[in-house]
Parts: C-alpha cells; sequence; structure tokens
C-alpha cells in the first residue's frame, strides 16, 4: 500500500499521533453519508456504472446538499465564502 500511494503527489500521510482520529472525523462522515444515501440504494452492474453514479452522486453532495453543520449551506458555498475572506485580507 505505501507503494502505492508512495507515488501519488496527491496523497499525504497523516500526521497526527497514533490512536488520535480527529483529523479523519470529516472524512468518515463523509464516507458514512456517501454509503447510506448513495451506495447502499444503488445495485451497480458494473465498475463504471458505479464510478458514475457515485462521482455524481458527491457533485451534488458538494453543490447542492445542504448541511445542517454549515448553516444549510453546501460546502461549495463555505469555500467561497472562505475564499473571499481570505482574498480581502490579502488585498
Amino acid at each position: 500500500m505505501k507503494n502505492l500511494l508512495g507515488n501519488n503527489l496527491k496523497v499525504t500521510q497523516s500526521m497526527s499521533r497514533n490512536g488520535n482520529c480527529w483529523n479523519n472525523r470529516v472524512a468518515e462522515s463523509f464516507f458514512k453519508t456517501l454509503k447510506y444515501e448513495c451506495v447502499y440504494r444503488y445495485k451497480f452492474k458494473s465498475f463504471f456504472d458505479a464510478h458514475y453514479i457515485i462521482n455524481h452522486d458527491i457533485k451534488w453532495y458538494n453543490t447542492k446538499r445542504l448541511h445542517s453543520s454549515l448553516e444549510y449551506k453546501t460546502p461549495l458555498e463555505i469555500k467561497q465564502e472562505y475564499l473571499n475572506i481570505k482574498n480581502k485580507k490579502v488585498a
């Protein structure tokens, strides 16, 4: 596994201490929701069918699904707000 991920420039190894799972909380929550709202609802006929449906669901999750923990905004809206605030501080 290390060799597979070691060659990928987009993957960074977690730097938290052993047994400290706080940095995984967001990812764990996302994958739980993805499984519950998407994967368990379909019987995929092929890898490509699964890829298409899961990819479509992830795009919907980030751009359309409202999150109560984000004041009923989408992750994309929160990202845009963050970037706007960051750009104002730099300018």
